[in-house]
Protein backbone atom coordinates (compact mmCIF):
# COMPACT_ATOMS: atom_id res chain seq x y z
CA UNK A 1 0.00 0.00 0.00
CA UNK A 2 1.35 3.42 -0.95
CA UNK A 3 1.95 5.98 1.80
CA UNK A 4 0.11 9.26 2.24
CA UNK A 5 0.93 11.80 -0.44
CA UNK A 6 2.35 15.13 0.61
CA UNK A 7 2.51 18.30 -1.43
CA UNK A 8 5.17 20.95 -1.70
CA UNK A 9 6.18 24.11 -3.49
CA UNK A 10 9.72 24.75 -4.74
CA UNK A 11 10.93 28.15 -5.91
CA UNK A 12 13.34 28.80 -8.75
CA UNK A 13 14.34 31.93 -10.59
CA UNK A 14 13.29 31.33 -14.22
CA UNK A 15 16.55 32.75 -15.59
CA UNK A 16 18.44 30.14 -13.51
CA UNK A 17 16.13 27.14 -14.04
CA UNK A 18 12.56 27.38 -15.36
CA UNK A 19 9.59 25.07 -15.81
CA UNK A 20 10.49 25.02 -19.52
CA UNK A 21 14.00 23.81 -18.63
CA UNK A 22 12.50 21.01 -16.54
CA UNK A 23 10.03 20.13 -19.30
CA UNK A 24 12.95 19.80 -21.73
CA UNK A 25 15.15 17.89 -19.26
CA UNK A 26 12.24 15.73 -17.96
CA UNK A 27 13.99 15.32 -14.55
CA UNK A 28 16.42 17.37 -12.50
CA UNK A 29 18.10 17.42 -9.12
CA UNK A 30 17.20 20.34 -6.84
CA UNK A 31 20.54 21.49 -5.46
CA UNK A 32 21.84 24.56 -3.67
CA UNK A 33 19.23 24.85 -0.92
CA UNK A 34 21.02 26.43 2.05
CA UNK A 35 18.25 26.99 4.57
CA UNK A 36 17.79 24.38 7.30
CA UNK A 37 13.96 24.47 7.27
CA UNK A 38 13.89 24.11 3.47
CA UNK A 39 16.48 21.31 3.71
CA UNK A 40 14.36 19.54 6.33
CA UNK A 41 11.31 19.86 4.08
CA UNK A 42 13.26 18.15 1.28
CA UNK A 43 14.30 15.36 3.66
CA UNK A 44 10.59 14.85 4.41
CA UNK A 45 9.69 14.48 0.73
CA UNK A 46 8.68 11.03 -0.42
CA UNK A 47 8.71 9.37 -3.82
CA UNK A 48 5.63 10.49 -5.77
CA UNK A 49 4.88 13.61 -3.71
CA UNK A 50 3.46 16.47 -5.77
CA UNK A 51 5.44 19.69 -6.11
CA UNK A 52 4.32 23.06 -7.45
CA UNK A 53 7.02 24.76 -9.53
CA UNK A 54 7.14 28.44 -8.62
CA UNK A 55 8.97 31.16 -10.55
CA UNK A 56 10.49 33.62 -8.06
CA UNK A 57 12.15 36.94 -8.93
CA UNK A 58 9.96 36.98 -12.03
CA UNK A 59 7.21 39.14 -13.43
CA UNK A 60 4.85 37.82 -12.35
CA UNK A 61 6.00 35.71 -9.39
CA UNK A 62 3.80 32.70 -9.97
CA UNK A 63 3.10 29.00 -9.72
CA UNK A 64 3.71 27.77 -13.26
CA UNK A 65 3.30 23.99 -13.15
CA UNK A 66 3.42 20.69 -11.33
CA UNK A 67 6.22 18.21 -10.80
CA UNK A 68 6.71 15.10 -8.72
CA UNK A 69 9.48 13.79 -6.48
CA UNK A 70 11.23 10.99 -8.38
CA UNK A 71 14.19 10.48 -6.01
CA UNK A 72 14.12 11.04 -2.27
CA UNK A 73 16.66 13.16 -0.39
CA UNK A 74 20.36 12.43 -0.81
CA UNK A 75 23.48 14.51 -0.07
CA UNK A 76 23.79 17.63 -2.25
CA UNK A 77 27.08 17.13 -4.08
CA UNK A 78 27.65 20.88 -4.48
CA UNK A 79 28.49 21.18 -0.76
CA UNK A 80 31.70 19.19 -1.37
CA UNK A 81 32.79 21.06 -4.52
CA UNK A 82 35.28 23.80 -3.61
CA UNK A 83 34.56 25.55 -6.92
CA UNK A 84 30.80 25.71 -6.29
CA UNK A 85 29.11 28.77 -4.81
CA UNK A 86 27.27 26.22 -2.63
CA UNK A 87 30.46 24.75 -1.16
CA UNK A 88 30.30 24.26 2.63
CA UNK A 89 33.61 23.58 4.34
CA UNK A 90 31.83 22.05 7.37
CA UNK A 91 30.25 19.28 5.29
CA UNK A 92 31.95 15.93 4.85
CA UNK A 93 30.97 12.78 2.98
CA UNK A 94 30.41 11.14 6.38
CA UNK A 95 28.38 14.06 7.74
CA UNK A 96 26.72 16.04 4.95
CA UNK A 97 24.82 19.19 5.94
CA UNK A 98 22.77 19.67 2.81
CA UNK A 99 20.45 17.43 0.81
CA UNK A 100 18.58 17.54 -2.46
CA UNK A 101 15.82 15.62 -4.21
CA UNK A 102 15.14 14.85 -7.85
CA UNK A 103 11.92 16.01 -9.45
CA UNK A 104 10.26 15.17 -12.75
CA UNK A 105 8.07 17.31 -14.96
CA UNK A 106 4.32 16.65 -14.82
CA UNK A 107 2.49 19.67 -16.29
CA UNK A 108 2.97 23.31 -17.22
CA UNK A 109 0.04 25.61 -16.53
CA UNK A 110 -1.53 27.33 -19.54
CA UNK A 111 -1.23 30.60 -17.60
CA UNK A 112 0.91 31.37 -14.53
CA UNK A 113 -0.98 31.72 -11.24
CA UNK A 114 0.51 34.87 -9.71
CA UNK A 115 0.59 35.77 -6.04
CA UNK A 116 -2.00 38.47 -6.70
CA UNK A 117 -4.36 35.98 -8.34
CA UNK A 118 -3.86 33.39 -5.59
CA UNK A 119 -4.58 35.96 -2.86
CA UNK A 120 -8.06 36.44 -4.33
CA UNK A 121 -9.00 32.74 -4.11
CA UNK A 122 -11.17 31.70 -1.15
CA UNK A 123 -9.58 28.71 0.56
CA UNK A 124 -5.99 29.86 0.08
CA UNK A 125 -5.89 32.45 2.89
CA UNK A 126 -3.62 30.30 5.08
CA UNK A 127 -1.29 29.14 2.29
CA UNK A 128 2.36 29.53 3.39
CA UNK A 129 3.34 31.10 0.04
CA UNK A 130 0.88 33.95 0.58
CA UNK A 131 2.04 34.90 4.07
CA UNK A 132 3.94 38.16 4.40
CA UNK A 133 7.71 37.71 4.45
CA UNK A 134 7.54 34.08 3.32
CA UNK A 135 10.81 33.50 1.51
CA UNK A 136 11.36 29.78 2.14
CA UNK A 137 12.43 28.12 -1.12
CA UNK A 138 10.87 24.73 -0.28
CA UNK A 139 7.57 24.76 1.60
CA UNK A 140 4.63 22.57 2.40
CA UNK A 141 1.30 22.83 0.59
CA UNK A 142 -1.87 21.29 2.03
CA UNK A 143 -3.82 18.68 0.07
CA UNK A 144 -6.76 21.11 -0.20
CA UNK A 145 -4.50 23.90 -1.54
CA UNK A 146 -2.99 21.44 -4.05
CA UNK A 147 -6.39 20.31 -5.32
CA UNK A 148 -7.79 23.85 -5.53
CA UNK A 149 -4.84 25.28 -7.48
CA UNK A 150 -4.75 22.28 -9.84
CA UNK A 151 -8.48 22.73 -10.47
CA UNK A 152 -8.04 26.44 -11.19
CA UNK A 153 -5.10 25.71 -13.51
CA UNK A 154 -7.09 22.95 -15.23
CA UNK A 155 -4.48 20.24 -14.59
CA UNK A 156 -4.95 16.89 -12.94
CA UNK A 157 -4.21 16.86 -9.21
CA UNK A 158 -2.89 13.31 -9.62
CA UNK A 159 0.90 13.03 -9.71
Amino acid sequence: MAGKKNYWLMKSEPDVYSIDDLKKDKTSHWDGVRNFKARNNMRDMKLGDGVFFYHSNADPKAIVGTTRVCKEAYPDFTQFDKTSKYYDRRATQEKPYWFMVDIEFVAKFAEPWSLEMLREIPGLEAMALLKRGQRLSVQEVTADEWKLICKLAKVSPKV
